[in-house]
């Protein structure tokens, strides 16, 4: 059966039960009534097997907000005072997994207001909430009542809210149970599971074992492109969530907020800030609450980074991090692929297979007649391809729901376009182990890296039948990109004052952490500024002579410090070159409009006699000047014209012994 890529727009909402919402509210307030989910009723059933186990259901209640602060003379509100992780309070049931996820949506306001929507306990109210959660392709709505299960003192069962006013968080839940069938069936999950049904995004699993700048840069990336970031403890001796010696929890679910570069001591150290949807327990390790890190550090940002506070917020270090974490997941609306980076000439082109069923295959191998074919155009740098695949809750109670493979279609069987031959499913024909995680749970994905031709995905079942969806993500070529440059640029991370990257770059190449000689600085630009096609690439005596501009130490190499310096007039030159370039570099003609497009030359002015050398100098036999040229010509302008001024005793001209003047011409 063939099938054809398609994309998931903004299509209607399903509603989940057939309830509607508007028309039950309006029979409710038509009536002066408050609205009773019979769906799922205030009783142990919705409550579930699982955790009603070992509790008195006798004391059991299910009240309405309103009901609850009727001690207080308090009216309950829907949000008070803007939405944030600290409303949340994990409760009875063992859905951190669900919580830390969505702790990590309250960081993006606009994307969880599409699933609170806008409701108050004010403005029509009939007991009646509605949320929407992203189901296999589609936005699904789910309406509840405001019954809350309670015990004997009136203390919510579940979510407990920060301020006791306060009780999205508790519907939310709620909803979300009704969803998934029962409190008891949110009771131990799967982080992508609650990521991909909060947001419809893609979920990838970053390593835990590279070096902590790549780890750092990782989140960074993640944080700036406003995805979602949870991550896991590994599971204890007992098998249950338990707090641990130094105040972590273990088999327990965390929000990662972010992660930054502090100065500590003589050097730097990337720290990582994490959420518990406890609400309490935190790490009590290196740079924990009242640690003495803290005390130690000098950096400049520790008043907007450190808060002595119980909220379940809390520091530590990328090491202790890899140390005690057994996952890290982020969740985006495109894949990021964090191998090799993301360029700007780069982007993703989506194939989506929806509604897709797939029977049973009691043997537990490939051959099934669901084959979905695509194709990779280009040869492109790192994972080029993803794969996900969402099934239905329901079809996710056994473990391992599904498996696949990613085959390569060889000439002799591209005339099959709708089954393959059981001929075809030989070993040998599968594409590279894809990296990912295995198939436990409603989500699991897997990159790859293909080189061009046809392939074909293959899942199989070992269950009577499988509903799933499956995008297919490729990672392809700008179409606004010049199809004529054979030059192409990266990305630099950002400027040092924004993000501070390039200290996490700096460590990656740095002899033993401390500095960069010109091999290292060569490596450096090559594979961090431009792609590996050949052509115009910095050169081991360009680099020598941009170690000699930038080494005020005079000792051949760049600390930190130089290093930094260097990198913000990178980030200015390449702003330049993506500003005024034609095809593979830059026009010699346009070395006049260079100079004044550069910050950092300011001020400089010269001759036209000079710029006629300096273009002799500089560009190739066709009158283009290489980023990497380009980069050496500013920065020497800017080198020569600052040492003459501040040799200079009346700005006209010098006087130098011979000594001075071969030490300044021939290192410099």
């Amino acid at each position: 059966m063939a099938h054809n890529p398609g994309s998931l727009a903004e299509t209607s909402v399903v509603k989940f039960n057939n309830q509607d919402f508007l028309s039950l509210r309006d029979h409710c307030l038509s009536r002066n009534m408050k609205f009773k989910d019979e769906t799922f009723p205030a009783n142990a059933s919705s409550i579930g097997e699982k955790l009603c186990q070992g509790k008195n259901i006798s004391n059991l209640q299910w009240k309405r907000p309103r009901d609850l602060l009727k001690s207080t003379s308090s009216s309950p509100h829907f949000i008070l005072e803007g939405t944030s992780r600290f409303d949340i309070q994990q409760g009875e049931a063992g859905d951190c997994w669900f919580l830390a996820a969505l702790g990590s949506l309250t960081q993006n306001p606009q994307s969880l207001q599409k699933i609170l929507m806008d409701q108050s306990f004010s403005h029509q109210y009939a007991g009646i909430f509605r949320f929407r959660f992203w189901q296999c392709g589609q936005w699904v709505e789910v309406v509840v009542d405001d019954r809350l299960p309670v015990n004997g003192k009136d203390s919510l069962l579940f979510v407990c809210p920060r301020n006791k006013k306060e009780f999205w968080p508790c519907l939310l839940e709620k909803a979300y149970a009704k969803l998934r069938g029962s409190y008891s069936h949110l009771h131990y999950g799967y982080l992508p599971d609650a990521l991909v049904d909060l947001t419809g995004g893609v979920v990838s699993s970053i390593s835990l074992h590279a070096s902590p700048s790549e780890l750092l840069m990782a989140v960074k990336t993640a944080a700036k492109r406003g995805s979602l970031m949870t991550c896991a403890t590994p599971k204890g001796l007992t098998g249950e969530s338990t707090v641990m010696e130094n105040g972590l929890v273990s088999q327990h679910a965390y929000t990662m907020i972010g992660a930054e570069q502090i100065q500590y001591r003589r050097g730097l150290e990337e720290i990582m800030c994490l959420w518990n949807p406890w609400g309490r327990k935190e790490w009590t390790g290196r740079w924990s609450d009242r640690s003495q890190e803290w005390q130690e550090t000098h950096d400049h940002r520790k008043s907007q980074l450190y808060e002595n506070k119980e909220d379940g917020e809390f520091w530590m270090s990328c090491q202790d991090f890899q140390e005690n974490f057994s996952s890290l997941f982020i969740c985006n609306q495109m894949p990021i692929i964090l191998d090799r980076g993301i360029m700007p000439h780069e982007e993703w082109d989506q194939m989506i297979f929806q509604n897709q069923v797939i029977l049973g295959n009691t043997a537990g191998r490939p051959g099934s007649d669901s084959h979905y074919f695509f194709s990779v155009q280009n040869f492109m740098e790192g994972h080029n391809a993803v794969v996900s695949f969402t099934v239905m809750p329901q079809e996710a109670d056994l473990k391992y729901p599904l498996s696949f493979e990613v085959y390569k279609v060889d000439s002799q069987f591209q005339q099959f376009q709708e089954k393959l031959p059981s001929t075809f499913f030989s070993k040998f024909r599968i594409a590279a182990e894809g990296t990912g995680d295995k198939s436990i749970g409603c989500n699991f994905t897997k990159s790859y890296h293909l080189s061009p031709g046809t392939y074909v995905v293959v899942p199989w079942a070992k269950r009577e039948k499988v509903k799933f969806l499956l995008r297919i993500f490729l990672k392809i070529p700008d179409s606004n990109r010049n199809p004529n440059s054979n030059y192409n640029l990266r990305a630099l991370k950002g400027s040092p004052l924004e993000s501070g990257s390039q200290q996490s770059i700096f460590y990656r190449y740095a002899q033993q952490g401390q500095d960069i000689d010109a091999t290292q600085l060569q490596s450096l630009l090559n594979q961090e500024l431009l792609t590996e096609l050949p052509g115009d690439t910095f050169c081991l005596d360009q680099c020598r002579s941009i170690i000699a501009l930038m080494d005020l130490k005079v000792n051949g190499r760049l600390d930190q410090e130089e290093f930094g310096r260097l990198w913000s007039r990178l980030v200015c030159c390449q702003h330049v070159f993506q500003d005024i370039h034609k095809s593979s570099g830059v026009l010699s003609s346009d070395l006049w409009k260079a100079i004044q497009n550069t910050d950092f030359l300011t001020g400089i002015f010269v001759s036209r006699e000079l710029l006629n050398l300096m273009t002799l100098r500089y560009s190739d036999s066709t009158g283009r000047v290489s980023f990497p040229s380009l980069v050496c010509f500013l920065m020497r302008l800017e080198a020569m014209a600052k040492t003459f001024r501040n040799l200079s005793k009346d700005g006209k001209g010098l006087y130098l012994t011979e000594m001075e003047w071969m030490n300044l011409v021939m290192y410099n």
